[in-house]
Order: C-alpha cells, then sequence, then structure tokens
C-alpha cells in the first residue's frame, strides 16, 4: 500500500510539474508576441489595404469609399468594433469580412465568384478583401467591442450563435464548447480561452485579424472560425456564410465592453 501511494504522490508531483513548465512556455510566448507586435507585419496588410480602398477598381472603376459598414457611408473609424451587425439593405446580420466583399461586389461590380475565388491567404498570396478587412480593423484599435443588439435580427442572431457554439455533432461528438466552454483547458502548449465568459471571448476576437508568424501570412475570423470546424471534423461552413456572422456575434457580444487590439500577430 505504501508503494502504491508513493507511486501516485509521484505521478501528481509530475503533472503538477509538466503543467507548471507549459504555463511558463506559454507566458514566454506571450512576452515574445508583445514584444513582435510593436513591430507587426500586420501593419503592411493596412496600408495596402487602405491604398486598395480609396483606388478604383473592378468592372465599374469604383473605389470603396462609398462602402456602408454600419456607421454611414465611407465610415470606417470604429466600424469593425461594432460588427458583426443588421444591415437593412440587405436584411441580414454581416460581420465585416462578408460586408467588404459585399461591397466589392455591389460597388465594384466584381462577381461574388471573383472576389471569393482565394477566400483566404495563402501561398499565392493575399487577397485584396484581407488587407482591406486588416486596414479597417486597425481604425478599431484602442476603442471598445461594442456590438449593437438593438434589432430583433441581432438578438437573434446572438441567440443562434450561442446554440451553435454549444451544439454537439461529428465524428467526435465535439461542439465548440468542448474546448471553449470551461477553464483551464490546453491543446499542446496552447491555452484554451473560456469563450462563454467575457475575458475569455475577448481574448477569442481582440486579436483578429492577425499575422500568423507560423507560414507568414495574414488570416481572419472567418478563416479560423473554418479551422476551428476542421478541427472537429465538421463541413467546413461556405466563405462568408451567415452561420459564421452569427458566431461571431456570439462570441462579439460575448465580448463587448473590452478594448480591441488588433490586428494582432498569432504563433
Amino acid at each position: 500500500m505504501k508503494t502504491l501511494k508513493a507511486l501516485v504522490a509521484m505521478c501528481g508531483l509530475l503533472i503538477a510539474a509538466n503543467a507548471s513548465a507549459q504555463s511558463a512556455v506559454s507566458e514566454e510566448f506571450q512576452k515574445f508576441r508583445s514584444i513582435m507586435e510593436e513591430d507587426n507585419p500586420a501593419e503592411l496588410f493596412e496600408a495596402i489595404g487602405e491604398e486598395y480602398w480609396y483606388t478604383k477598381a473592378g468592372p465599374r472603376n469604383a473605389s470603396l469609399e462609398a462602402c456602408d459598414l454600419g456607421l454611414g457611408p465611407g465610415v470606417i473609424k470604429g466600424a469593425y468594433a461594432q460588427m458583426p451587425r443588421y444591415f437593412a439593405d440587405v436584411d441580414q446580420i454581416m460581420d465585416a469580412e462578408t460586408r467588404i466583399v459585399h461591397c466589392m461586389e455591389t460597388l465594384q461590380g466584381f462577381s461574388h465568384e471573383e472576389v471569393t475565388k482565394q477566400p483566404f491567404s495563402n501561398d499565392k498570396g493575399t487577397p485584396n478583401h484581407v488587407s482591406v478587412l486588416t486596414y479597417v480593423a486597425s481604425q478599431s484599435k484602442g476603442m471598445p467591442i461594442a456590438l449593437p443588439q438593438s434589432h430583433p435580427k441581432e438578438r437573434e442572431a446572438y441567440a443562434v450563435g450561442k446554440e451553435m457554439f454549444n451544439y454537439r455533432a461529428g465524428p467526435y461528438d465535439f461542439s465548440c464548447a468542448t474546448c471553449h466552454g470551461t477553464e483551464g483547458k490546453r491543446i499542446r502548449m496552447q491555452d484554451l480561452p473560456n469563450l462563454t465568459t467575457r475575458d475569455g471571448a475577448a481574448k477569442s476576437v481582440l486579436g483578429w485579424p492577425g499575422y500568423r508568424i507560423t507560414g507568414g501570412r495574414m488570416l481572419t475570423l472567418q478563416w479560423r472560425m473554418n479551422d476551428c470546424f476542421r478541427q472537429q471534423r465538421f463541413p467546413q461552413p461556405k466563405y462568408v456564410s451567415e452561420a459564421v456572422s452569427v458566431l461571431l456575434t456570439y462570441m462579439g457580444v460575448t465580448a463587448n465592453g473590452t478594448m480591441y487590439t488588433g490586428p494582432g500577430i498569432k504563433r
């Protein structure tokens, strides 16, 4: 019995030591990320996106200056921190990425297929809409997250997004909440925030869009959501689908009141 108790105690010490080591590595990476954010490569994409915003392009030879991001045509300051939100002209909820794609189609005359043929950054390069999103997001830096919930469809999006977050399915019987519904979880060296709390939800939205050091690419929240679906072995949502917008609504509203600090930098 004494031998068994000793083994149990030793296992406990090893687990505690491993957890402590992982926590130390995580803290060191946070320090590294803070240093990198002082010279974040995302600024390059902000500059490219700003130039594109004011450049005439597409079949209609138009710029995006008349794009309404929810605060009036051409108003960018603070818009990202208040999206997803309801847009009466399309009678639906749109996140910032979806709205920018919509503006490229309606103002510049691109077809949906043309704009979305390369939805995310890859070895071929960074799509214009990703650079524009990075520029738009940068204009909300230092402002509080303030997703509106005044319209019935905004409240409905929050409720549907919450249900999606907790919906279990797929070969692993996973939901978003399986990894992000409680405190203290981790995948490899990555701490998993509890997205059901304000501080946890803030960690999931404040640093996006983000420059990912691995691969050197500018990535967006739409990409991040698709990657979560992939990791759950779910079918990935169609690009700029309303399903992702409502999921982002749930996360964003939960984070309301926290300060937006992106565009960020990722591991």
